[in-house]
C-alpha cells in the first residue's frame, strides 16, 4: 500500500513537475502552456483555418530560418515541427499585416484612378468652361451650363480633390493674365487708360461668375483649410500679375488726364481709379491728388489752421477751369440774397 501510494505520489508529481519522456513532450508542454497565456490576452484563435477544415498548425506553415529561406514544415513530424508550431503566434498577425498591406494598395490604385479621372473628365470640362467665362465681355450673352460646372466642381470636391482642383484653377487664371499683361504692354498711351479699364471690367465680370460655381470649393477648402476667400485670391492674381506690372506706366497718364478734364471719359477715369485703390489701397499714397478726386478720406482731415490755404486752392482751380474754356456759367439767373 506504501508503495503504491509513493508510485502514486511520484505519478502525480511527475505529471506536474517531473516526468520528461523525451524532449519533444517538453518542447510541446512549454507551447501549450505559452498558448493558454497567450490566449488569456488574445481572444483570436491561434490556428488560422485552411481548405479541408483542418487548422494551419495541423496542416503545416510557412516559417523562417535563421538563414533567411522559408520551409514548409509538418506539424505531426516530430520535435522539429513542435519547435515550428511556435510561429503561430505570429501567424494572425502576419495576416492583418498582409490585409493592410492590400488594403493600402487598393487605396492608391483607388486614388490614382479618381485622379486620373478627374484628368480625363472632370478638369478639361471645367477649363472649356472657364475659358469661356474669361474672355466673355460683359454684354455677351454666352451659353454656358452652370448646373454642370456646378455638379463638376461638387465632385471634385467629394472625391477629395479639392486642392488639385485649386492648384488648376489658379494656374488657369494666372496662364490668361499673363496673356492680358502682354496685350496692354502693346498698348499705345493714348489708348492704354481704356484697355487697362476693358480689361479690369472684364475680369471683374468674369469672377462674378466662376466664383458662385466653385462655391463648394471655396466653403469647404479655401476658406475652411486656407482661411482665405476665393475672390480675394484671384483679384490678388490679377493685382500681382496684371496692375502691378502697369502701375508704373498707368499712373502718370491718369495724372496727365486728370488735369485735363474729359480727355478720358469721367467714368472710365472713376472706374480706373477706384479699381487700383481695391487692388492696392497703399497705391493712393502714389497719386494722393489723384484718389482724393474719386475715393473719400484719402487725404488727411482739415484742419482750421489752413482753410485760407484750401480757399486759395479752389480759387486756382475754378480759374483754370475758365482758362481751359469751362465758364462759370450765367451769373445774371444767380438768386439774388434776401439782404439785398
Amino acid at each position: 500500500m506504501e508503495a503504491m501510494e509513493d508510485d502514486g505520489g511520484n505519478i502525480k508529481d511527475d505529471h506536474n513537475h517531473n516526468y520528461c519522456a523525451s524532449s519533444s513532450s517538453s518542447k510541446v508542454r512549454t507551447y501549450l502552456s505559452s498558448q493558454l497565456s497567450d490566449a488569456a490576452a488574445v481572444p483570436q484563435p491561434v490556428c488560422l483555418p485552411v481548405p479541408g477544415g483542418e487548422p494551419a498548425s495541423r496542416r503545416g506553415k510557412v516559417w523562417s530560418g535563421s538563414s533567411g529561406g522559408s520551409k514548409f514544415m509538418d506539424s505531426d513530424s516530430g520535435s522539429e515541427s513542435s519547435e515550428v508550431s511556435e510561429t503561430d503566434c505570429t501567424a494572425p498577425s502576419a495576416a492583418v499585416e498582409g490585409k493592410f498591406t492590400l488594403d493600402s494598395t487598393s487605396k492608391f490604385l483607388l486614388n490614382a484612378m479618381a485622379v486620373e479621372d478627374y484628368r480625363k473628365n472632370h478638369w478639361p470640362n471645367l477649363e472649356k468652361a472657364i475659358d469661356r467665362l474669361l474672355i466673355q465681355n460683359p454684354t455677351d450673352h454666352i451659353s454656358v451650363s452652370y448646373a454642370q460646372i456646378y455638379s463638376y466642381v461638387y465632385k471634385c470636391v467629394c472625391q477629395q480633390h479639392s486642392e488639385l482642383l485649386y492648384s488648376d484653377l489658379t494656374l488657369k487664371i494666372i496662364s490668361h493674365l499673363q496673356q492680358v499683361s502682354t496685350h496692354l504692354q502693346a498698348s499705345p498711351p493714348e489708348n492704354f487708360i481704356e484697355n487697362f479699364n476693358v480689361a479690369l471690367t472684364q475680369y471683374t465680370a468674369s469672377l462674378q461668375c466662376i466664383v458662385p460655381v466653385f462655391m463648394y470649393l471655396n466653403k469647404f477648402y479655401i476658406e475652411s483649410k486656407l482661411n482665405r476667400d476665393l475672390r480675394e485670391d484671384l483679384m490678388k492674381l490679377f493685382a500681382d500679375h496684371v496692375a502691378e506690372k502697369h502701375v508704373n506706366t498707368l499712373m502718370p497718364l491718369l495724372i496727365k488726364a486728370h488735369s485735363m478734364p474729359f480727355q478720358v471719359q469721367p467714368s472710365t477715369m472713376a472706374s480706373v481709379v477706384k479699381g487700383l485703390y481695391s487692388l492696392r489701397p497703399e497705391w493712393a499714397q502714389l497719386a494722393p491728388a489723384l484718389f482724393s478726386g474719386f475715393i473719400p478720406q484719402i487725404n488727411p482731415p482739415a484742419v482750421e489752421s489752413l482753410l485760407p490755404d484750401y480757399a486759395a486752392h479752389d480759387q486756382k482751380l475754378q480759374m483754370e477751369l475758365s482758362m481751359n474754356g469751362f465758364p462759370r456759367g450765367d451769373q445774371s439767373r444767380k438768386r439774388a440774397s434776401e439782404d439785398s
